[in-house]
């Protein structure tokens, strides 16, 4: 089934608002502020599945979740609010940047943790199964290369795999693991996928008899295909799947953060990948946009982030009485 031009135009625009969104909290930070684990660069990756999931659908995440969260669909103004600890954030202040759940929106959990969100996906899922939610629901559960080297990554395929839940691994390799290159921590990767810096933890749950599929995590089109059939797969038979969306993380670990760790011709060999371009460029060459209506599109995410840190710097700050009532109750 091929993605209508419409819902393709607005998964560039929910890619250009994550971008355009992430980069002014980049430029806000400071030693002294709050700072930001972004995801510039891996924007494909949330947009493409996120897209393909339906309102009924359960969403668990990591540290790097804006794009996640702005991409189901999060208010920035709100998002914004929380990241400055102010009351109109969606946790009223309290989560900041790591910790944002948007229960409206079926976003579960917001984990710091490495692996954190991987060791509840099951539950949910098996709640999903046992009737507690609505019909053919799902749940996805998102997470970096690093945390498939913890030891909640096997449990948690080996408990989907037995159990049979409807659930979607979703594995961001952006190459990166904080401060440590990927390469340093896992065995070379499989001959097939290697050009893709990918392929390897794909071929860990495969171990576990989960059906995986590797995938271009920086083309929003392939991202959105595959994770569209992977849903429906688990809807149609009730058990898990696994993508391994090969990505880059364009930035450092945690804003501010100058990069000095990594290879300058490493950043050059992803930086023609980019997704945002790569979408931009396929859009114009099938002549579904225009270089005026991409133009619009760019300035109009700026302006909507740009209103967004606007609300947040006037949103007021929590009570303390009721942050005291909170802890003690």
């Amino acid at each position: 089934m091929n993605t209508p031009a419409t819902h393709r135009v607005s998964m560039l625009e929910a890619m250009l608002l994550i971008r355009a969104y992430e980069e002014a909290l980049a430029a806000r930070a400071t030693p002294t502020s709050p700072g930001t684990c972004t995801s510039v660069g891996q924007e494909a990756a949330a947009v493409g599945v996120i897209r393909a999931l339906e309102p009924r659908d359960r969403i668990l995440t990591n540290h790097r979740s804006a794009g996640h969260l702005i991409a189901r669909g999060a208010d920035c103004g709100r998002l914004i609010a929380e990241v400055m600890g102010r009351a109109c954030g969606y946790c009223k202040g309290r989560s900041g940047t790591l910790h944002i759940s948007v229960a409206e929106l079926g976003v579960i959990l917001t984990s710091t943790i490495v692996g954190g969100e991987l060791s509840l996906a099951p539950g949910v899922a098996l709640a999903q199964k046992m009737g507690q939610g609505e019909a053919g629901a799902i749940t996805a559960v998102f997470f970096g290369d690093g945390a498939a080297c913890e030891g909640i990554f096997h449990e948690a395929i080996n408990l989907a795999v037995t159990w049979q839940l409807p659930l979607l691994f979703v594995c961001e390799n952006n190459q990166w693991q904080a401060y440590v290159a990927r390469r340093e921590t896992m065995p070379a990767d499989p001959a097939a996928t290697a050009a893709l810096g990918g392929g390897r933890i794909a071929a860990w749950a495969a171990g576990h008899a989960l059906p995986t599929a590797v995938i271009d995590g920086n083309d929003v089109d392939a991202v959105h295909a595959a994770a569209r059939d992977a849903a429906a797969s688990i809807r149609a038979d009730g058990g898990p799947r696994f993508l391994e969306l090969v990505t880059y993380r364009q930035r450092g670990h945690f804003e501010p953060d100058d990069q000095a760790y990594v290879d300058p011709a490493e950043l050059a060999r992803w930086k023609p990948l980019d997704p945002i371009a790569r979408a931009a460029q396929r859009l114009l060459d099938e002549k579904v946009i225009a270089s005026g209506e991409l133009t619009h599109l760019r300035e109009r995410a700026r302006a909507t982030v740009a209103a967004a840190l606007k609300f947040a710097e006037n949103s007021p700050w929590p009570d303390a009485s009721e942050l005291a009532n909170d802890v003690y109750a």
